[in-house]
């Protein structure tokens, strides 16, 4: 172990940084099963508002922020591939114009197929809310029904 002019220590012993990472784990557990139980439960999903019902949203994967992230890296590495082919065209035309247009393509059919699972997802879950409101209708109907 190495100190410095004033007495500091510069490298960290290994069991300190062992110890550490212990004891993040720990609490990591901890709060998370605390979050779990107490914000997340969704007895109270209606009580929150504001940052408090987006934050809420947000741990619960309510709303998933995978499609932005999709688009963004998209785009980044749309204009990467249609940068890097300038650094082809010194040796063939040709190389520069498949690798800027197939490029561009594949990333596009790769990120256009995970968008699509979003979408089948999105869908899928408002046909799953549609029926099972519509069997929360009939089950109510049916008690007016009896109650007559």
């Amino acid at each position: 172990m190495r100190y410095g002019t004033y007495g500091t220590q510069i490298v960290s012993s290994n069991t300190d940084a062992s110890i550490w990472l212990i004891v993040s784990l720990l609490v990591a557990i901890c709060g998370g099963i605390v979050l779990y139980f107490t914000f997340l439960n969704p007895n109270n999903a209606k009580n929150y508002t504001g940052w408090t019902k987006k934050i809420y949203d947000f741990l619960s994967f309510t709303t998933l922020s995978l499609e932005a992230i999709l688009k963004i890296c998209y785009l980044i590495l749309a204009i990467y591939i249609t940068i890097t082919s300038f650094s082809v065209i010194s040796t063939s035309f040709i190389a520069f114009l498949l690798y800027l247009i197939i490029g561009n393509v594949i990333i596009r059919l790769i990120f256009e197929g995970a968008l699509l699972i979003l979408m089948l997802y999105r869908k899928v879950s408002d046909i799953s809310e549609k029926l099972s409101a519509k069997e929360f209708k009939k089950t109510e109907t049916k008690k007016l029904e009896n109650n007559k």
